[in-house]
C-alpha cells in the first residue's frame, strides 16, 4: 500500500505501553511521509505535547493513567477541532466505539488488527472520512447513533444552515451575506444554537454538527 498521495503527516502516539509505539514505528517505517514525532504514556501529558509537537494525527489508547482517552479527545478537539484522532484500543465494544466517535474521534481501530487495517485507517481519516474497524459491527454502531440522536435537540432548517456555515469558519457577517439575512438574526441563531446544544465554543458546535450529520 502506498501513501504517496498523502502530505507529510506528523503522528503522536498515546499509550501506556511502549511496545505499541515500537510496533507502529515498525509498521510505518516503509512510509517516510508518516513521521512518528512523539510518544506519551499518560492522558494528562497529551495536551502539552500537542502544543510542542503540533501533530496532524494522534493514535489514542482508551485506558490511560491520570486521564482516560475519551476525556483527552474532548480536550484536544476543543483546542484543535481539525486534529485527526484514531482511537487505538483493545476494547472491542460497539458502544465504546460509538462514544469515541461522538466526542470527536475520527477512527476506531483495534490493537489486534493487521497492518492492512492500520494503513486503511490512516488513509480513511486523512480523506476526512470516519474509520470503523471491520471487526466491529458497523451497522450496530450506526444504530446506536440513531438511538442517541432520538434525544438530540431539534434544529430548524435555518439553524442547521447557520451551524454548517459556522463550522466552515464563516463569520457572522459572512453568514448574513450568504443567507441574505440580517446580522442580528445570525447572532440570534448562534445564541439559540449554543443554548439548544449546550455548547460553549465553536469546537463543541462542530462536534454536534458531526453528530447530526451536517459535516
Amino acid at each position: 500500500m502506498s501513501f504517496d498521495r498523502l502530505k507529510s503527516m506528523k503522528i503522536l502516539v498515546v499509550d501506556d505501553h511502549s511496545l505499541i509505539f515500537d510496533g507502529l514505528q515498525s509498521c510505518l517505517a516503509p512510509f517516510p511521509e508518516l513521521k512518528l514525532v512523539g510518544f506519551v504514556e499518560d492522558g494528562l501529558s497529551v495536551y502539552s505535547e500537542c502544543i510542542r509537537l503540533e501533530p496532524d494525527l494522534v493514535f489514542m489508547d482508551l485506558k490511560l493513567p491520570k486521564m482516560n482517552g475519551i476525556e483527552v479527545i474532548k480536550q484536544l478537539k476543543q483546542r484543535w477541532p481539525e486534529i485527526l484522532i484514531i482511537m487505538l484500543t483493545a476494547v472491542e465494544e460497539e458502544k465504546t466505539a460509538r462514544q469515541a466517535l461522538d466526542i470527536g474521534a475520527n477512527g476506531y481501530l483495534l490493537k489486534n488488527s493487521p497492518k492492512s487495517t492500520l494503513y486503511a485507517a490512516i488513509k480513511t481519516v486523512s480523506k476526512g472520512k470516519v474509520f470503523i474497524d471491520p471487526s466491529l459491527n458497523e451497522e450496530q454502531i450506526r444504530a446506536l447513533q440513531m438511538e442517541e440522536d432520538d434525544d438530540a435537540p431539534v434544529l430548524t432548517n435555518r439553524e442547521k444552515q447557520v451551524l454548517t456555515l459556522i463550522c466552515e469558519g464563516r463569520r457572522n457577517r459572512d453568514i448574513a451575506e450568504d443567507l441574505v439575512i440580517g446580522l442580528k438574526t445570525v447572532e440570534t441563531h448562534r445564541t439559540n444554537l449554543m443554548r439548544k446544544l449546550d455548547a460553549h465554543n465553536v469546537a463543541e458546535l462542530m462536534i454536534w454538527a458531526q453528530r447530526l450529520g451536517l459535516r
